[in-house]
Formats: structure tokens, C-alpha cells, sequence
């Protein structure tokens, strides 16, 4: 389970350095292998290979209505590995499908990783820090 919010910052060439204490888990699930796509929320999806496999296997059934989030998430997927210093390259086109400059956020998300510009993901945050919670919490305890 990847949790936790990290500030990172792309090297000119659009690499992210992965957290150390991401990195030697995605090396022992993953073989350092990771796919990213887009998020329809403006952000990127990290994944490890093999959540990926499953996560693409249940886009790839969904019916023909949702044909274009198929798209979304399946033909914007690009398969990458970690170099041996833990960087991930980010390519310039998913990169510049959201907006994605030096400054950025990695979220752990149980069993993949947001990655979000940083202007981005903190005004998205004030933004929902100022609404209302969703129903969904009305009975949570915490």
C-alpha cells in the first residue's frame, strides 16, 4: 500500500525522482517497471506493473459507452522503468496534458501513485478543503 504525499521536483528532462521509501517497493513488486496515464481529474496515474495489468484489463471490459475513457486511460498509458538511481522519465506529453511543470506532488493511493503539479494539486486541495464533505462521511468517525 503506497501512502503519503511527497514534494518533488522534475529535472529538466522530465525525470521524477521516486521516494526512497517508494522506491525499493516498486523494485520488489514491480521490477522498477511502472505505467503512467492520465486522470481525468487533471492529474497522472503511477502505477506498478502488475496493478496496471488488472487496472487495464477492467477498462478494456467496460461496454462501448465508455469508449472514450477508454481512451483516456488506455491510449495515453506509457510503460516506463525506473533507471538505476530511482528516476522515472515523464513523458513531455503527459506531462503537458496536465499541466505538469518542476514543481510536484507524488500521493500514494493504496495501489498506485497521483502524480500532480504542485500549483495544481493545492489550489484542487483548498478548493475541497473549503466545500462540504461528500455524504460518504456523514456516518465516519474520526
Amino acid at each position: 500500500m503506497f501512502q503519503g504525499a511527497s514534494s518533488l521536483s522534475l529535472d529538466a528532462k522530465g525525470r521524477l525522482s521516486v521516494p526512497t521509501r517508494h522506491r525499493d517497493a516498486l523494485n520488489e513488486m514491480a521490477e522498477g517497471q511502472v505505467t503512467i496515464t492520465k486522470h481525468p481529474h487533471g492529474c497522472l496515474m503511477l502505477f506498478p506493473r502488475p496493478q496496471w495489468l488488472l487496472f487495464r484489463d477492467r477498462i478494456a471490459q467496460l461496454p462501448m459507452s465508455a469508449q472514450w475513457w477508454k481512451r483516456i486511460f488506455l491510449g495515453n498509458a506509457m510503460d516506463v522503468d525506473m533507471d538505476g538511481t530511482g528516476r522515472v522519465l515523464i513523458s513531455p506529453e503527459l506531462r503537458q496534458a496536465v499541466g505538469l511543470t518542476r514543481d510536484a506532488v507524488l500521493l500514494g493511493m493504496g495501489n498506485h501513485f497521483e502524480l500532480w503539479d504542485k500549483a495544481t494539486y493545492d489550489a484542487q486541495e483548498a478548493q475541497a478543503m473549503q466545500a462540504q464533505m461528500p455524504d460518504v462521511f456523514q456516518d465516519f468517525a474520526f
